[in-house]
């Protein structure tokens, strides 16, 4: 990364920490930690809840404001953790309630607040609730799940596929019916339709609010209801043999299964839920190209508080198509987006992006410009530093994707333990990692890069510090204004000014009325023409400040 010189920030108190007028989330800043990658406290290899609580006074240097966990409840780990046999419990590999409760102080102590995954499409097949439905329609549990009848060939109700491959249904021998699972038979999906499930989520959700989280992140926050005639989803192409999961899953309009209309009411039955405690709703809407759906789950603030956009997420390096898929998403819901480049399902940006240097200033390029669009925009564990995917051994490999889908890479590399310091783990674990790769280079790790002002981790660090001494980048509306060209965004917030060019070449931008000074710069050297004009690098973003 070319060197840039250092600068010193006056950091105002957080959003999450102090403002009455406005809830928590208004301004914050997030970062997703993949607990069991993240940090291993006790050497098994596995990241666990001390490993985190050890690791906040390092978010709260970063400068973050909340702090997302994926699952921790105990699981039978098909998917590890994302099939849950407990929804109030610990797995024992991640510690217990109390090492939770320990969290939670010590978070709430550095002024963090703590979000938590829950998964209300699917349970593990392990769960009592579906151990029980097995044992036929006389189960007060049988219409928690999603039973229906054969074909009249006996083969499954629909047409309906599973993310992970295969169809979305599976044989139960003993009653003759299927079960849907729009992932794995392991994880047979929810009966919204059922008050009584309904009725156990809210007690779910006022279990961890009492324990003091902040937030829930929602998985698969849009596959929740099913249509009721459970019809086939239209075709969009063929299926072809040798498909990967996914050409075959996009293969299909996802009319039925997906994103059905009455979705959004059980976030408004949430909502009320989580109001006295103060807590935040934010889905996972895996809709990917439609801004005008996904923004119905938030808009107006009665369902969910916030959504998780993640089509930025699947793309590669198309500066253009960048621009404009944020600008359309930002046209529909501009202050309850969760804008987000990197997570624990997508290869990594730096990856995506061209890789190395190139890769890593491409992604702080793009990831300076989502800071400026309002909402909560998240940081994926890593992606700070700059890298790419970890290196895994196709004998190690442990997503259920690849292992289910010769030939399919899957997600493990962007699931590889975060790199501390270098050695043997990377400072992650003292044993084996559960998910072994390539050790890290020192270059690529917290402690390599922390001394250094101009590092990847440190240049993150000065965005979150710009982000929150400027409350106009989230709290005043945004104007876009007209660049000429799709590859270059100049987005005014009040006293602020975002100027992204991502395209191959330097380009002078005429810049909105006002005395603007630097505040910040994703790479490179803009040069000032005049008070109206910058001459910008190629593929870097800078935000100005009226002054």
């Amino acid at each position: 990364m070319p060197a840039l010189e250092a600068r010193e920030y006056t950091i105002v108190s957080s959003p999450a920490g102090h403002r009455t007028d406005h809830p928590w989330w208004v301004g914050a800043t997030g970062y997703e930690v993949y607990i069991r990658s993240f940090a291993d406290s006790d050497g098994d290899g596995i990241g666990d809840l001390r490993g985190i609580t050890d690791r906040l006074d390092y978010l709260a240097w970063l400068g973050v404001d909340a702090v997302w966990i994926t699952p921790f409840y105990p699981s039978p780990g098909f998917d590890h953790g994302y099939d849950v046999s407990d929804y109030t419990g610990v797995d024992p590999i991640h510690g217990d309630l109390a090492d939770f409760d320990d969290l939670v102080a010590r978070a709430h102590a550095l002024e963090l607040r703590v979000v938590i995954d829950i998964v209300p499409n699917h349970s593990s097949s392990l769960h009592p609730w579906f151990v029980e439905a097995l044992e036929g329609s006389g189960s007060p549990y049988r219409d928690f799940y999603i039973w229906r009848d054969p074909r009249p060939d006996g083969g499954p109700p629909n047409n309906w596929v599973s993310h992970f491959g295969g169809p979305a249904w599976t044989r139960d021998a003993a009653s003759g019916q299927y079960y849907c699972h729009l992932f794995l038979p392991e994880q047979p999906d929810l009966n919204w339709e059922n008050e009584r499930l309904r009725e156990h989520f809210d007690d779910i959700l006022r279990f961890w609010c009492d324990r003091g989280v902040d937030g829930f992140r929602i998985d698969v926050a849009s596959g929740l209801y099913k249509d009721r005639e459970f019809r086939d989803n239209p075709p969009l192409r063929p299926v072809r043999t040798g498909m990967s999961n996914w050409a075959v899953f996009d293969s299909f309009e996802h009319r039925y299964d997906m994103d059905q209309d009455r979705t959004v009411e059980i976030y408004r039955r949430w909502n009320k839920v989580v109001a006295p405690y103060g807590a935040m709703l934010i889905g996972e809407i895996g809709l990917w190209d439609n801004p005008g759906r996904i923004a119905r789950y938030a808009t107006g603030g009665e369902g969910l508080h916030g959504a998780f956009f993640l089509q930025l997420g699947r793309m590669g390096w198309t500066p253009d198509a960048l621009v404009t898929v944020a600008r359309a998403m930002h046209a529909r819901e501009p202050n309850r987006m969760s804008w987000v480049l990197d997570n624990h399902d997508q290869s990594r940006s730096a990856t995506r992006f061209g890789g190395g240097e190139v890769g890593a200033a491409r992604s702080l390029a793009l990831t300076t410009l989502l800071f400026g669009l309002g909402g909560v925009p998240f940081l994926y564990q890593g992606q700070e530093l700059g890298i790419e995917n970890g290196a895994v051994h196709p004998n190690d490999v442990a997503d259920p994707i690849a292992i289910l889908n010769e030939g399919t890479v899957g997600r493990d590399g962007t699931r590889t333990a975060m790199p501390w310091g270098p050695g043997r783990g990377n400072g992650f674990t003292t044993g084996h990692p559960w998910l072994p790769a390539r050790p890290r280079q020192a270059s690529e790790t917290v402690q390599g890069q922390k001394s250094n002002p101009s590092s990847w981790l440190n240049r993150h660090r000065d965005l979150l510090a710009v982000r929150r001494s400027h409350p106009d980048l989230w709290q005043t509306p945004a104007v876009w204004h007209d660049t000429g060209r799709d590859d270059v965004a100049v987005v005014g917030r009040g006293r602020t000014c975002v100027v992204a060019n991502l395209s191959p070449e330097r380009v002078t931008v005429d810049l909105p009325e006002g005395e603007w000074t630097v505040t910040f710069v994703s790479s490179g050297e803009p040069a000032l023409r005049d008070v109206r004009r910058v001459e910008m690098p190629a593929e870097s973003t800078l935000i100005l400040a009226d002054t």
